[in-house]
């Protein structure tokens, strides 16, 4: 599943852009957009730079055991 932007909490910075190694996000109009999301990682950049938390990764289900045992 792509990343997710509240788009009420975004301030459009761009540091998700700058950050994401898959060049997943786009900035159009002052504002990023997830233009690529089929070619996520799921590795967690993006929200992890977030100032504002806006970015919410979504795990795939097939990965979301993985991930549980990992915390």
């Amino acid at each position: 599943m792509p990343p997710k932007i509240n788009g009420d909490a975004c301030t459009g910075c761009g540091r998700c852009t700058e950050v994401c190694p898959l060049d997943v996000f786009r900035m159009v109009d002052g504002s990023p957009q997830v233009l690529y999301g089929d070619e996520c990682w799921h590795c967690g950049c993006c929200a992890m730079e977030c100032t504002t938390g806006a970015i919410r990764i979504e795990l795939p289900l097939q990965m979301r055991p993985v991930a549980r045992r990992i915390k």
